[in-house]
This record gives C-alpha cells, structure tokens and sequence, in this order.
C-alpha cells in the first residue's frame, strides 16, 4: 500500500474521531442547559409562591386598598357637595356655596355676552377634571348684591374663593393671551398657578380627548369682554 495513502487514511480517522467528540461534548452541553433552564423555573416558581405568601406584600396590597376606598369614600363627600360638576347656582347660594368647600371657582357671567359662553365651555371640562375644586357659574344680572360687593365690572369675571374669601380673579381673557382662541390647557395652568387647582393624578382623571383640546375660534361680532 502507498505510504502516502496510509497516511491520509489515518489522517481522516483522526479528524472524524475528533468531530465526533465534539459533536457529542456539544450535545452534553446542551442537555445540561435545557437542564438547568428547567431548575431554574421550578426556583422561579417555589420562589413566586413564598412571595405570594409574604406578609409585608399582603400589608402593601392591603394599605393600598384602604387607600383606594378612602379615596373613593372623600370623592362622594366632595361630589355630594357639587364637585365634579359645573353648576350654576343663584345669588341666595352664593355664600353657602363658597363658604362649604376650601376652593370654588365662580364665574360671574351675562347670558347674551359671547366670551362668558367661551368661558363656560372651558369651565365645564376642567370642572369634571379637577374634582377637589368646586366649579360654579352665577349670572351677574341677578346677582347686584355680589356685583357691587366683589367690584365686578368686566364680564367675564372668575373669582377664585378659598375658605370663603375671594382671593384672586380673572377678568376677561387678559391673563389668557388676551384672545378668544386660547385653549383649556391655557386656562388650567392659568388656575394651577394661582393654586386653586392641583395637577390631577394619571390614574384619576380621564385624558384630554380631541374635542377638550380644540381651541373655542373667536367670533368677528364680539372679540372684546364686556363691560358691565
């Protein structure tokens, strides 16, 4: 036989028993993963179970239930007080109404003046919005006795209470941009500075949809306030 055949011979035995090892090294290392991959959920599991059974992550769930039903339960007593509404009241409400809540918004309106009709659509989404506040509208007209008290003299006027006492006001759109395209957003952080609102927590007010945002255009036949 060629030497030099033999050798060749002898050659590739030696390579196919190498592959071979390989080949069977590989495959106990992949049985030991798939291996330790099903201890490793067996752990996950026991593990989720003493977990379930924790008693510090019972008091967590349970303090976090209290919480939601105390909520729930302060939520009644401000909506039984007229929050979450905007409403409007008459001039014989005005102090009950003031007087009963820590912060009401009011907004003294007339019912033929244009930027007063603005004004209550913003009013009325921020009102189911910001339900610590109470939102409440009265018409100057049948209110005299406020009128001349609080000064008013430009529709329309928000006057902001706390406590019962008129602390701050927004006349007209001047602290708006002075426009009547402005946008409730606008009118919110316009309120959120003056901090007769609070900025509402993600889980518990309802998002701005489109018709929320979209600016009120202003209209050619009466782009000032009016003058009372």
């Amino acid at each position: 036989m060629d030497p030099d055949s033999v050798k060749s011979t002898l050659s590739n035995l030696a390579f196919g028993n190498v592959m071979a090892a390989a080949a069977r090294d590989y495959q106990k290392e992949l049985h030991a993963q798939q291996k330790s991959i099903g201890t490793s959920s067996v752990n996950e599991e026991v593990d989720l179970d003493e977990l379930m059974d924790d008693p510090e992550l019972e008091k967590l769930h349970a303090d976090r239930i209290a919480s939601l039903k105390k909520e729930a339960e302060k939520r009644q007593e401000l909506k039984m007080q007229g929050h979450g509404e905007y409403r409007e009241i008459t001039e014989a409400d005005v102090l009950g109404e003031v007087t009963g809540s820590e912060k009401v918004i009011c907004h003294f309106y007339h019912r033929e003046f244009y930027r007063c009709k603005i004004m209550d659509k913003h009013l009325k989404v921020l009102a189911s919005a910001h339900f610590k506040t109470k939102f409440l509208k009265l018409d100057a007209e049948n209110a005299p006795f406020f009128v001349s008290k609080l000064g008013i003299k430009t529709l329309p006027c928000v006057i902001l209470f706390r406590k019962g006492i008129a602390t701050d006001r927004l006349v007209g759109f001047q602290d708006l941009g002075g426009k009547d395209d402005f946008t409730t957003k606008t009118l919110e952080n316009f309120l959120l500075k003056k901090g007769i609102i609070e900025t509402v927590k993600d889980e518990e007010t309802d998002d701005y949809d489109e018709s929320r945002h979209r600016s009120v255009r202003s209209s050619t036949t009466n782009p000032n306030s009016d003058s009372y």
